[in-house]
């Protein structure tokens, strides 16, 4: 998510702009990334490619869209592997600040059909509405409604196509950076939800997108070039146009363990596999998040990977970084296939 640099010449700056829109102030801006002006107007250019559900046939994976709700425009794309035996459902959350990305970025797409594949999962990733047109709660809003929307298909049977082909009492809810932080609160959201015939079995967060007030050692000192995936200024920016207004980093959404928020201790949550990046920002909050649910006494692992950013299994195609993103896909497949 966040500063994404698809391509050495493309050098993007994070602040508050003074480009024009017309004759309107810019009031925040990631360039090449989003524009934010002051009368409301969002730019947002096309950095990363589009692609249609196709995938290569010799991946063994069959992609489909499907349309959640006409009014708000949210939508998923299925990754069918094909098994033998019946894989555990995957709903996955893209990144990007919850102000950007797509699940047609082709980034997500060749990472994600790659996951079915090898993990040996099938796949539904959510392209829920984004800030700041629609600041939080909306993703995670979204986020519930396609659960509910996955079970009523799986209880007409309408959806043969995903629904007979998976494992519908072996679900589990992912997503990386800001798609990590909707997976952990559209969990929070579903304990009081009747989901038959699903039945959650845990999450999977990858570099998950928290913040605070309070600078962790990782967000003050970790030095990122200007080719990173995520700086604190871009976090910064994402999170002010991302939270309601009014509110600053320690809101509940942003800090889960500020003090305003809930405690661990009396919050239902799933098994949680979290995986972090040794040269992300976000590294210390991460392992202080884990730290925190395995003091409330949850069920949950870390694994941090060596000599690599944030996203780097979605955004870097270094040798080191394929690497690694196959250690994580072996990993997320022990995990769900327990």
């Amino acid at each position: 998510m966040a500063t994404i640099a698809m391509d050495p010449s493309l050098s993007l700056q994070i602040g508050r702009g003074s480009n024009q829109h017309g004759a309107v102030p810019v009031k925040e801006e990631i360039q090449g990334l989003i524009k934010v002006y002051k009368d409301g107007h969002v730019e947002r250019p096309q950095i990363v490619p589009y692609v249609t559900p196709a995938l290569p046939p010799e991946l063994g994976v069959t992609t489909k869209d499907f349309v959640i709700d006409n009014f708000t425009n949210v939508w998923a794309r299925f990754y069918v592997p094909k098994s033998n035996w019946k894989p555990p459902l995957v709903v996955y959350f893209h990144g990007g600040g919850f102000c950007a990305g797509s699940a047609a970025w082709s980034c997500y797409h060749e990472f994600l059909g790659k996951l079915a594949a090898k993990a040996g999962c099938l796949i539904v990733s959510i392209n829920y509405r984004l800030a700041p047109e629609n600041p939080l709660p909306a993703a995670y809003e979204d986020g519930v409604k396609c659960l509910m929307w996955l079970k009523q298909e799986a209880l007409k049977g309408s959806s043969e196509w995903w629904s007979k082909q998976c494992n519908l009492c072996s679900v589990f809810l992912a997503g990386d950076s800001a798609g990590a932080n909707i997976a952990h609160n559209v969990t929070t959201r579903l304990n009081s939800k009747n989901l038959y015939p699903l039945t959650l079995k845990g999450t999977i967060l990858i570099q998950p997108f928290f913040g605070g007030e309070a600078r962790t050692n990782s967000e003050k000192n970790m030095v990122q070039s200007p080719r990173s995936a995520l700086s604190l200024p871009a976090s910064d920016t994402y999170w002010r146009l991302a939270l309601p207004c009014g509110t600053n980093r320690d809101h509940p959404w942003c800090n889960p363990l500020g003090k305003g928020s809930a405690k661990m201790e009396e919050m239902k949550l799933l098994p949680t596999l979290v995986c972090i990046s040794e040269m992300d920002i976000l590294r210390d909050r991460n392992l202080e998040f884990c730290a925190a649910l395995g003091k409330a006494g949850k069920k949950v692992e870390h694994v941090l990977y060596k000599g690599v950013g944030h996203a780097f299994q979605v955004l870097s195609k270094s040798r080191l970084s394929q690497s690694r993103t196959n250690e994580m896909i072996a990993r997320v497949k022990a995990f769900v296939n327990r």
